[in-house]
């Protein structure tokens, strides 16, 4: 009953995911005399709402319940799209999410230090995600996302796992090349990498940064934002059209050689509130990640939250908040998430054990492109906050390409930072990456390309910076590298003894393999 053996040689997984999920749907399964089954749900749901462990639906009123769903024989059914997030503490927790095309019963996880002993087996929460007729071109249509947090873990070590329910277990022979592994930070400073971008969607460039990515061996990976472009539009309205979240499996394939052994932490962008799921549009992406959850807001900001690797702390930030370009979440945390985020930078600047805040999120503090440009309510809200706790690295999304910017303080140059510079953050100011060209279309520069073995220096660009009452021109001095490909950002972090220079090393890596910047934030250890 699986796919024909002659037609899976010439279907590659979405394509067979495709098939077996036509072949299995509501109607043939009732037609061919299957047994049917309620919906695997762990909770409830309220007004449209996701409820973590339960059914997330779009809150529209022409259909307020998901239609009963049917399983099909679980031997049948291949997990897949896994992705993986750390904790609230990555050296002992981690989290394993993953797909199933339909309904499947009891799925779990399995987990060791071998991939011979899998022993350990711990039950999944199933979240379901139902979206009614009327609702894009992806109306009357169930995902379902499995969940599996892992604590108690030993620091620094890697594990084996695999994804399964009744019917489809991984530790059985035949089933062994669908495990994954997954390391868990280590207990003391040491050096790592990991990589970040925004902007990705669906796309033989995004398959491409993925690829490459993964040889750069990242011990965790950002996502700044605009995950998968389900929602076309990306303005946060149920009025905008070309809504699909179909997409969201077509991503999650594409990624899954990454995800399912770097833990992929993202924050929201605008292309992420989707309007259709409750509260704010963030129910869908609700019910696809878990997250660390100790950020201010977990209702209202769910992709707000911090975790600390080795000697470096990361803090994820939900721009859509302070947003005036793109308002349909303008104030949703009523100032709670600025009041979260100096307490964040305060404790963390305080640590002993920490040399590095690194703070990462969708909306761009200085940028020069032709589309978003600049966002003024990322530099009246969160810019001072930046420069009074000296924050070592700020990287961007929204726009589509590659910018960074000399030093910079007060929205003015403390010091140029040419390729292969360093900055003092502790004395000086400090430096934004925009890293928007991870794999969807490419925007514009109004000044010329500048990058590594081009320079092309310019004295200012034209630019603008969106404010409350819409656009502001603005001639600026600060922008130094700009790329207009597809790219990502590797960051390679050292520690030092106490005393000495821990170092960031930032380079800006194309499609191609070509370094188009570099350069180095420095810090003395504590």
């Amino acid at each position: 009953m699986g796919v024909p053996e002659k037609l899976a040689a010439r279907m590659n997984m979405a394509e067979q995911h495709e098939y077996l999920r036509t072949r299995f749907s509501r109607r043939t399964m009732i037609r061919g005399g299957a047994v049917t089954l309620g919906a695997v749900t762990l909770g409830a749901v309220t007004g449209g709402a996701f409820v973590p462990g339960a059914t997330a639906q779009a809150a529209v009123p022409t259909q307020r319940t998901a239609p009963a769903t049917e399983t099909v024989d679980g031997a049948l059914v291949a997990p897949f799209g896994r992705h993986l997030a750390f904790g609230n503490d990555p050296r002992t927790e981690i989290t394993v999410s993953w797909q199933v095309p339909v309904a499947v019963q009891k799925p779990f996880i399995r987990v060791g230090a071998h991939p011979c002993d899998l022993s350990r087996k711990i039950p999944a929460e199933v979240r379901t995600l139902y979206t009614p007729a009327g609702v894009g071109a992806s109306g009357d249509h169930t995902q379902y996302y499995l969940h599996a947090k892992l604590t108690n873990l030993r620091p620094g070590k890697t594990y084996y796992y695999g994804v399964g329910h009744a019917g489809f277990d991984p530790a059985e022979r035949h089933l062994l090349g669908t495990l994954g592994t997954f390391t868990t930070a280590p207990e003391h400073k040491e050096p790592f990498t990991f990589t970040a971008f925004g902007d990705e969607g669906v796309s033989y460039h995004a398959l491409a940064n993925n690829s490459l990515l993964l040889g750069q061996n990242p011990a965790f990976h950002l996502h700044a934002g605009d995950i998968a472009y389900g929602d076309p539009a990306g303005a946060g309205k149920t009025t905008d059209t070309g809504f699909d979240s179909r997409v969201w499996d077509q991503f999650l394939y594409q990624t899954e050689s990454v995800a399912k052994q770097v833990p992929w932490m993202p924050a929201y962008g605008n292309h992420d509130m989707e309007a259709w799921y409750s509260p704010n549009g963030y129910g869908g992406e609700e019910a696809r990640w878990t997250l660390p959850d100790n950020g201010p807001d977990r209702t209202n900001l769910p992709g707000v939250y911090s975790f600390v690797y080795g000697n470096t702390a990361v803090i994820s930030l939900d721009a859509n908040d302070i947003s005036f370009e793109i308002p349909a979440n303008l104030g949703i945390s009523g100032g709670t998430q600025t009041k979260w985020l100096e307490a964040q930078l305060k404790k963390f600047r305080a640590s002993h054990d920490i040399d590095f805040i690194v703070v990462f999120f969708h909306h761009c503090a200085y940028c020069t492109s032709t589309a978003h440009a600049s966002e003024g309510g990322v530099r009246q809200e969160w810019v001072p906050l930046f420069e009074k706790y000296t924050v070592d690295l700020v990287i961007n999304g929204h726009n589509h390409q590659y910018e960074r910017t000399d030093v910079i303080k007060g929205d003015k140059v403390v010091k140029k930072l040419p390729i292969g510079g360093t900055a003092y953050p502790e004395s000086e100011g400090v430096v934004y990456v925009t890293a928007g060209a991870a794999g969807r279309s490419l925007y514009a520069f109004s000044a010329p390309l500048s990058y590594e073995g081009h320079e092309n220096e310019v004295e200012s660009v034209a630019s603008f910076i969106n404010v409350k009452d819409g656009k502001q021109n603005e001639t600026v001095a600060w922008s130094r590298v700009r790329y207009l490909d597809y790219s990502f950002l590797r960051v390679d972090v050292t520690p030092a003894a106490k005393g000495r220079y821990a170092t960031l090393k930032v380079r800006g890596i194309a499609e191609s393999g070509e370094q188009v910047d570099h350069f180095t934030v420095a810090r003395r250890a504590k």
